[in-house]
Formats: structure tokens, C-alpha cells, sequence
């Protein structure tokens, strides 16, 4: 009986400090070698992309006013195309609000020349000292249409003094996809090599960087099917470079990412570094020879994307874009979080609400963990009848350690029971504990979701608080007080069903397990009050099966 004790205190501690070390615990701080910190970089002979600009501290809406734009707009995005230097850089995502509590809408992309500006750029470059290609302070002019929608596409030009004209035509469908077409057309006899690129500059970490190392924010790529994730501190210490023959780059947030694809069945440079900028960019490999009295043309996509499953399997599907799922963090249990999202839009379509939908995946979890849970909660009950004998027995060999231990086996044997089986149910739920809360916390689909009630948004924690009567006085608490309604159920149900399980016949032991739901009451609390939901029916499930169970178990020993 005591080792059962020993190894179920074991278990539960190491469930606390891995939940601890998860999603609270900073990182831990790591001595590489340089060979380990040194990034891929290859030499190539396609030309550089030059970074010389500085930040500057004017607003948002001061920067808006500094140059002539193309508006655009659809049914999700709407924004502006600054005609100098061509930059999308003005983006709103129209579906989406900054907070629950505001009807402001989340501005993603800001001009280069604001504290916060964030761009994507494209165009060709030329190893050729002698063209002028145009650059951030060119001044582009329009052609056709002056606005760009899903149904209207818009023409840009730029001319330099040699005769050589640059072009870009953009389409825009309806949700988050730029389709640029780069020429550049050749008015005289002289023959050059051009190379086509495409960057995202922004000039500083976004506020309210998550800094979870449980999420990725920051540079990601796919290159040749390996997926690349770095951190801003990583390329602010070392460039990142590296080839590739198929792959795309981004830039990603918790819920909004940008990114490039580049030309198809073309090698390219990527790279991923800081100079007062944060840059991610490609450069093609292979030179576009333009001879003369003729033109070249190079297409690529850009997608500045909130990060809803549905669009980005989409585009990943439509544009055949290897791995372009991964923009979303599922993490290393990805073969728990997507099934279970996948699960959870099911019944989210059938009953019109998240938390509906997190009670149906729990039911669905337990059916499916039944047999499994049937044999520890046996195995439990049999522990429990057995207590009034192992009681006996420590009062025989309380003189003799080693025939008890031999007793406590034989009788182990004799009854079929198994002392670590109820470590079970622990060792079902963690990970699927870690999924649910992977989902809720980077799935778009789960912010603001509301439940019943008090409770407004899935993917945050409980507002209420058991220090103010969950609201009843009219006064708030400190944020580390705050521990609500459904956390509390959540700690009820787990004391109650420790109540089922065996007792600890060590005094110390019991003491440490009766303190076990409240201080995972208080560690839970802040989490996404979705996942405490999930808890908290688990937990009622769990303790209707193990009543069932333990009232159809009985035990015969012999005196």
C-alpha cells in the first residue's frame, strides 16, 4: 500500500512540475558551443539585400500621411500599397477585434518610417552596379484601376533614365492572398541579369510578445520540407542563411503570421537577420536574363493571414505549399492537438458553441479510455476493501519489514490487484491535458469564444474570484487572487474524488494528498478557463464511473 501511495504522490508531484515548468517556468538558460550556434550559410552568387534604414518614432497614422496609397480591401483585410517603394504596409484585419472589451480592430502592418512599421516588399535586383532599380524612395505610379479588391487587380510602373521599366501587377482574393506578377521590360539593345526577392522588414518585437516557450513567434520557414523556427534574440546574435529548391518564410505571432512563397521551381537564398531591422527575405539563385527589346516576368504570393486552420489548410491545399500548416504551432503532441481540434469543430458546428464542444471531446475521451479506466478503477476498488487486511497485516509484522513486504506481495497476487494501476488515470490525462491546452492557446478559432455565464472567452482564465464571492462584493482583487468559479469546482471535484480513492495509511502522506486539489486549484486557476472546464467534467465522469466500479467490487480475504 505504501508504495502504490509513494509511487500516486510521484506522479502527481511530477504532473504539477511539468505543468509548472510548461507554462510558467522561464526558459532555461543554455551554454552552446559555436559550432552549435553557428547557422547554416551558403555562398551564392546572387546579390544581397542591402539594409540601411533607420527606425524612426512617428505614428502610425503620421506615417499613413507621408506618401500616396492604393487602398485595398475584401471581405477580411483592408489596408493600403504605399507608392513609394511599392511596400504593402498598411494592413487591418476587419474580422478580428484588439479585445473583448474594445471594438478596435487588430492593425497588423504599419509603414516603414513608424516606431512600429512592419512591410512586404518585392521586386528584382541586378548584380550590376550601373542600373538603378527602384528602391524604398522610388515613386511609383498607377495604371488602370485605383484601388485593389478581389475583383479588380492593380497595375504599378517604375522607369529608370536607362530605358528599363519595372512592373507589378496585384490580384487579391478574398481573404488574405496578394498575388504579385514582377516584369521588367527592356527598351534597349543591352542584355542584364536580374534576380527576384521578396521581404517582410519590421522594425521592432511586437508588444505582447507571448514569450512562451511553448510558442513559436517569430521567423519561420520550411525549406525543403525542414521546418525553421527562430527566435528574435536568435538572428539579433547570428544571420541565418541557407539555400533551398522549394520551402516559403514568414514572420509569425501568436494568431497572425505574414509570409512569402516564392517562385516556383526556382532555387532561393533565404535569409533571417537583424540591423536595426528585424528582415526575413528570399533572393533567387539563378539569374532571369533580360535581353534587349524584350521583357521577364517572375510571379510569388504573399499571404498576411490570420491564422484560422480552415484558411491555412486552404491555401496549403490550393497553392500546394509544403508543410504551410505548420504556421500554426501545434507543437510536438501534433498528433493530439489536431485530431482534437479537428474534434472539437465537429461538435462546435453541431451545437453552436465552444465549451459545449470541449464537454462533448471529454465525454467522447473518456468512452474512449473506458476499458482502460475500468481495469485501474477495479484494481482501486480492491486497494480500498483491502486496507482493513493490510491494516492486519502491519499489526502481525510491524517487527518484521521484510515479511511484510513479502505478505503485502502475496496478498497483492492472491487478489489480482495491482498496486501502480492507479497511476492510470493520471498518466490518460496529461497529454491530452497538454493538447487541450496547446489548442485553446494558439487556435484563433478559441479567442473570444464565449461560454454560459460569466465566462467570455474560452482561451483566458476565469475572471471571477472566490475573494470577492465571484463579484458579489464590488470590489476587485489582486490578479494573483483572482481564482474563480470553475477553478474552484474544478478543486471540489478533485477532493471529492480523492475521497474515492484509498486512503494513505502514512499520516504524512495524507496530508500531503488532502492539500493536493488546493494547490492545483491555485496553479490552475489562471489557465484558459476552457481547459479548468474540461477538468472539472472530467473529473465528474471519472468519479460516476469509479462509484459504478467500486460498488460492484468486493473482495473475500481470509483471517
Amino acid at each position: 500500500m505504501e508504495t502504490r501511495n509513494i509511487i500516486a504522490a510521484i506522479s502527481l508531484s511530477a504532473a504539477v512540475i511539468i505543468l509548472y515548468s510548461l507554462f510558467f517556468a522561464p526558459p532555461p538558460v543554455t551554454k552552446e558551443n559555436s559550432a552549435e550556434k553557428t547557422k547554416t550559410e551558403q555562398n551564392s552568387d546572387a546579390p544581397s539585400l542591402d539594409q540601411k534604414e533607420n527606425v524612426t518614432e512617428i505614428s502610425r497614422e503620421e506615417a499613413l500621411q507621408q506618401s500616396e496609397r492604393i487602398q485595398f480591401e475584401n471581405q477580411s483585410i483592408v489596408g493600403s500599397i504605399s507608392l513609394k517603394g511599392a511596400a504593402i504596409d498598411d494592413l487591418t484585419f476587419k474580422e478580428y477585434n484588439v479585445s473583448l472589451e474594445s471594438d478596435e480592430k487588430v492593425k497588423f502592418l504599419a509603414p516603414r518610417s513608424s516606431k512600429e512599421g512592419y512591410i512586404i516588399e518585392s521586386g528584382f535586383i541586378t548584380t550590376d552596379k550601373n542600373i538603378d532599380i527602384p528602391n524604398a524612395d522610388s515613386i511609383w505610379s498607377v495604371s488602370g484601376n485605383n484601388k485593389l479588391t478581389d475583383q479588380s487587380p492593380i497595375k504599378l510602373s517604375w522607369t529608370n533614365d536607362q530605358g528599363i521599366t519595372f512592373e507589378k501587377e496585384i490580384a487579391l482574393d478574398d481573404k488574405f492572398l496578394f498575388t504579385i506578377k514582377q516584369r521588367v521590360i527592356n527598351s534597349t539593345d543591352k542584355n542584364y541579369d536580374f534576380y527576384s526577392y521578396g521581404q517582410i522588414i519590421r522594425n521592432q518585437i511586437p508588444e505582447g510578445l507571448t514569450d512562451f516557450y511553448i510558442l513559436h513567434e517569430g521567423p519561420i520557414a520550411t525549406l525543403d520540407e525542414e521546418l525553421i523556427e527562430e527566435d528574435y534574440d536568435d538572428i539579433e546574435e547570428k544571420k541565418f542563411s541557407r539555400t533551398a529548391q522549394k520551402g516559403w518564410l514568414g514572420l509569425g505571432d501568436k494568431y497572425y503570421i505574414s509570409t512569402l512563397i516564392p517562385p516556383r521551381e526556382k532555387e532561393f537564398k533565404t535569409t533571417m537577420d537583424y540591423k536595426n531591422k528585424y528582415r526575413i527575405n528570399f533572393v533567387t539563385t539563378e539569374p532571369l536574363e533580360l535581353t534587349g527589346n524584350s521583357s521577364i516576368e517572375e510571379n510569388l504570393q504573399v499571404i498576411v493571414a490570420a491564422k484560422r486552420v480552415d484558411v491555412i489548410d486552404g491555401y496549403a491545399e490550393s497553392l500546394k505549399i509544403d508543410k504551410f500548416d505548420l504556421t500554426i504551432d501545434w507543437g510536438f503532441l501534433y498528433f493530439l492537438t489536431r485530431p482534437l481540434f479537428t474534434a472539437l469543430e465537429y461538435f462546435f458546428k453541431i451545437f453552436g458553441n465552444y465549451g459545449l464542444a470541449i464537454i462533448a471531446v471529454t465525454v467522447c475521451i473518456r468512452v474512449a479510455f473506458f476499458p482502460l479506466a475500468n481495469f485501474s478503477f477495479r484494481s482501486m476498488a480492491k486497494m480500498k476493501a483491502l486496507q482493513p487486511e493490510m491494516a492486519r497485516l502491519k499489526e502481525v509484522h510491524k517487527d518484521d519489514k521484510m515479511k511484510l513486504q513479502q505478505a503485502m506481495m502475496a496478498l497483492y497476487k492472491k487478489e489480482k490487484v495491482n498496486p501502480m494501476s492507479g497511476c492510470l488515470p493520471i498518466l490518460i490525462q496529461i497529454p491530452v491535458f497538454f493538447a487541450l491546452y496547446k489548442v485553446l492557446f494558439v487556435t484563433i478559432e478559441m479567442r473570444h469564444m464565449p461560454f454560459y455565464g460569466w465566462i467570455q472567452d474560452l482561451s483566458a482564465k476565469d475572471p471571477t474570484s472566490i475573494f470577492n464571492l465571484f463579484g458579489l462584493f464590488p470590489y476587485d482583487v489582486p490578479s494573483f487572487l483572482v481564482i474563480g468559479a470553475w477553478p474552484v469546482a474544478m478543486g471540489v471535484s478533485m477532493w471529492v474524488q480523492q475521497k474515492l480513492n484509498p486512503a494513505p495509511t502514512d499520516p504524512m502522506q495524507a496530508k500531503i494528498f488532502m492539500f493536493f486539489p488546493l494547490f492545483l486549484t491555485v496553479i490552475l486557476a489562471p489557465f484558459p478557463s476552457g481547459l479548468v472546464i474540461y477538468w472539472t467534467v472530467n473529473n465528474i465522469l471519472t468519479m460516476a464511473q469509479q462509484v459504478v466500479i467500486m460498488k460492484r467490487t468486493t473482495v473475500k480475504t481470509v483471517t
